[in-house]
């Protein structure tokens, strides 16, 4: 009897050691945005394949003291994109569709996570 526990708790160690080993997923496509330069000139960037289910605040727009948000967001990701007014994805939010239209220049964002699926 004893065996067959030390059994099964072995194989369920060994898929939770599998499951915690698998690699991060990311969003496959681009998620462009453009901002304010230092030298007061727009510019443009892109998160190229982001991760997943991971909240990343956009590094022109973290620090709120020095810095504008970014604005005009276009998720040409595969998943949808929860952008948010804040650093750290907190603050108001919203949602963008996979492979959408390019937002407004009223969107304006400090941070975004990917919901993959």
């Amino acid at each position: 009897m004893r065996r067959r526990h030390s059994l099964a708790a072995a194989f369920g160690a060994l898929a939770l050691t599998a499951t915690l080993a698998t690699p991060a997923h990311a969003a496959t496509g681009d998620f462009h945005y453009r901002f304010v330069g230092l030298s007061g000139e727009p510019q443009t960037a892109t998160l190229y394949d982001p991760p997943s289910g991971e909240c990343v605040t956009i590094p022109e727009a973290a620090d709120p003291g020095a810095s504008s948000p970014v604005l005009a967001p276009h998720n040409d990701t595969d998943e949808y994109a929860v952008v948010f007014t804040e650093a750290d994805c907190t603050g108001d939010s919203w949602t963008l569709r996979p492979h959408g239209r390019p937002a407004t220049d009223r969107l304006l964002l400090r941070s975004v996570v990917f919901l993959g699926g």
